[in-house]
């Protein structure tokens, strides 16, 4: 019996790809997660920073900072090489003192010239930088009803172009510098990663340590005790995005996990499918109802099941890189 073409194709299909060998570690996770994410991230902050010299006002650009929140989400838990100080001025949360805040409304009222001139703004405070720092500008009520021609819509302008200066400068350490030095690892001349199994090591790290970001920060922060919920302190909690981060971030990082171990695992992607699961159950997307008992009881099922995935992780793909079980990247360990 023959086959016709339309099945012959996919089983050969099938046949090769089980033939071939699997793209895993470093180099997967670099072709397939990090360099098109941090081109992502550029890609949407620079449209930001473009619109943003002609239009500055929140209902302008809104829309195209959400697209950058996303890119950045995606990418935010490369805590390493160029992401570990772009991080800082980029990203400045958790913000637990409402610095950025306090930063801005000094910089407005005292019509700081460093918040205009485009050379002088890198000199400002980090909390007044980066994506943060916009989404209190184009959010918060108390900031965001500025005329066109307003000292903080040039503020505005100036902090776009800023960030998409950053994130430019991000992606090119990545592509020029670090990538190379991760693929490179264990080669003469690399001082900065011995082995190859150092370099995996380091990604391993950051996968790990973006799941102990979302259980601990993600969830940790608007969470806070029992008795004292903070639901101010969720991130992103003025655009009503804190639980889309959480899932953009699980879904990003999944990939990475994919990427690093060559293949599918059934654990890892049960871990990952349990964590989603789980946060279909939380009613407001922004954690402000965490006050109510029974609302703050679908966080804390969601962060367990969150941890869970840190725990997996461990076990199904550090272990074989001599990773043991109680690994915590925030320790260094």
């Amino acid at each position: 019996m023959r086959l016709a073409p339309a099945v012959l194709a996919p089983v050969a299909l099938a046949l090769i790809l089980l033939a071939a060998p699997a793209r895993a570690g470093v180099d997967a996770v670099l072709d397939d997660h990090i360099l098109p994410g941090t081109a992502a991230f550029a890609e949407a902050t620079q449209a930001l920073g473009d619109l943003a010299i002609d239009f500055c006002q929140p209902r302008d650009l809104a829309p195209l900072w959400n697209t950058a929140m996303d890119a950045w989400v995606r990418i935010g838990h490369l805590r390493l090489g160029p992401g570990e100080q772009a991080a800082l001025t980029i990203a400045f949360w958790p913000d637990t003192r409402s610095a950025g805040r306090r930063t801005l409304a000094r910089m407005i009222a005292a019509r700081d010239p460093m918040g205009v001139h485009i050379d002088e703004f890198p000199q400002v405070s980090a909390a007044a930088r980066g994506l943060y720092a916009l989404e209190t500008l184009l959010y918060d009520p108390d900031f965001n009803d500025y005329e066109p021609d307003s000292y903080s819509c040039t503020l505005v302008s100036v902090m776009a172009h800023d960030l998409a200066t950053q994130a430019a400068a991000l992606d090119t350490a990545w592509r020029e510098k670090f990538a190379p030095e991760l693929r490179t690892a264990g080669e003469p001349g690399n001082a900065t990663f011995l082995s190859r199994a150092e370099a995996e090591r380091a990604l391993f790290t950051a996968l790990h340590g973006g799941i102990e970001f979302n259980a601990d920060q993600r969830l940790g922060q608007p969470m806070g005790t029992e008795d004292r919920p903070r639901p101010q302190r969720a991130e992103n909690w003025r655009s009503g995005r804190s639980l889309r981060n959480l899932t953009l971030s699980l879904d990003s990082l999944h990939a990475m996990a994919i990427a690093l171990a060559g293949h599918p695992i059934d654990a890892v992607d049960s871990a990952f499918d349990a964590a989603a699961y789980f946060s279909l159950a939380v009613a407001d997307p922004a954690f402000q109802d965490v006050t109510d008992p029974q609302n703050r009881l679908h966080l804390e099922s969601l962060q367990g099941r969150v941890r869970t995935i840190g725990e997996v992780l461990v076990t199904e793909i550090g272990a074989s890189m001599g990773i043991a079980p109680g690994f915590n990247s925030l320790d260094g360990d």
